[in-house]
């Protein structure tokens, strides 16, 4: 037992340190069916193909493999507690495969589908990492990974005209069995000790994947009113208008160990409303404020003030996705170009047309597919 919690203790910070990400398309799936993936709302119009287009091309040359996505261009020893070098983690996966159905590109989609089922697909889901160099697939998925692979497939149903919905279903269904006891939505499956983690982290409340799968409605209904219970009861205030970061279901109390907040898993919360339409107007009155001004802070304490001066590309690249999915142009637009500031333009750089240190040449999959998505929203 004691190792069991140790591991898990281990797993939350491994997966509370990568941040996921969940985007906007289409109308519930309540009757079965896929539903239709929306075409890119403002990236390519405002101009921002070529980068897009470049973007894509670094990541396709350079920053995968025959496993997947590269966690960092770099390379490591790979054995470390959280994924590194070129190593492949399930968030990588789910959030390329989105981008290719938001552009089209179904080749490419199939490909990156194929490469998860080979590297990453387990008995109760989607193995969150695997290391290439080590031949080593982790026993515990994450459940927002599984749920965004899931709504790529849903998606590229509708876009692409194949039977990608029926494996959606399969693995959705997994995530019913595992990560769900009784309208309780749990981060994490262990295989190897047959349990969950014992809280939820909000940002993992992906509402609309969960409308998507094929469970009844009842089922869904259930659990995302259970879902919106927990997350609009850690919003902070309209002072400071963002969101705790987890959960504790046996104590009914908020919080994560370091007392803060987090920006990207707040921003990714208030995405995950805003795509079925339950956003709080002060969220993105701050939001649109701090974008404006270039101070949207890596973490925060819970009156507001920052931690931090750390910026980064996956936060203004959330906050343009939200832009787009409230059909706020002026703040996809702010957004966009203030996260165009970590872009390397050199031309004698191997990363360039990335978003990474020019010095370091470190390059994490996390901030390159954010902004690789953000471009074609």
């Amino acid at each position: 037992m004691k190792k069991r919690i140790t591991l898990l203790a281990t797993l939350t910070a491994v997966l509370l340190g990568v941040v996921w990400f969940f985007s906007s398309l289409g109308d519930s799936r309540s009757d079965g069916k896929a539903v239709e993936a929306a075409p890119a709302r403002y990236g390519d119009t405002l101009g921002f193909k070529p980068h897009r287009l470049e973007l894509q091309r670094f990541i396709e040359q350079k920053l995968v493999g025959e496993a997947g996505v590269y966690t960092n261009y770099k390379e490591t020893d790979e054995a470390a507690e959280v994924a590194t070098g070129h190593e492949t983690l399930s968030e990588s996966a789910g959030l390329l495969m989105r981008y290719y159905v938001l552009t089209g590109q179904k080749d490419a989609f199939d490909t990156v589908w194929s490469r998860a089922k080979q590297t990453l697909a387990t008995e109760a889901g989607f193995s969150y990492r695997y290391s290439p160099l080590l031949d080593k697939k982790y026993p515990v998925n994450a459940v927002v990974d599984d749920l965004r692979i899931n709504r790529a497939l849903y998606e590229a149903e509708t876009a692409f005209g194949d039977a990608y919905g029926q494996e959606a279903d399969r693995y959705g269904d997994l995530v019913f069995e595992h990560n769900v006891q009784q309208d309780k939505l749990f981060d994490f499956y262990d295989i190897t000790y047959g349990t969950t983690n014992d809280f939820l982290t909000l940002c993992y409340a992906d509402f609309q994947s969960i409308r998507l799968l094929d469970a009844s409605s009842k089922d869904k209904r259930k659990l995302e009113n259970k879902l919106l219970e927990i997350v609009s009861g850690g919003y902070l205030s309209d002072k400071f208008p963002f969101y705790e970061t987890r959960y504790e279901y046996a104590t009914d109390t908020y919080g994560d160990h370091e007392g803060e907040i987090s920006t990207i898993e707040s921003l990714l919360t208030v995405l995950s409303l805003a795509e079925i339409g339950k956003e709080r107007a002060p969220s993105i009155t701050y939001i649109k404020k701090v974008v404006e001004a270039g101070t949207l802070y890596g973490r925060y304490d819970r009156e507001g003030k920052p931690v931090t001066d750390i910026q980064s590309t996956a936060a203004y690249a959330i906050a343009a996705m939200i832009g787009s999915t409230i059909g706020d142009k002026g703040l996809y637009e702010d957004s966009i170009h203030r996260m165009e500031q970590y872009r390397i333009e050199d031309g004698t750089s191997p990363i360039n047309g990335s978003f990474g240190n020019a010095a370091t040449e470190e390059v994490y999959s996390f901030d390159n597919l954010l902004a690789l998505l953000a471009y074609a929203y």
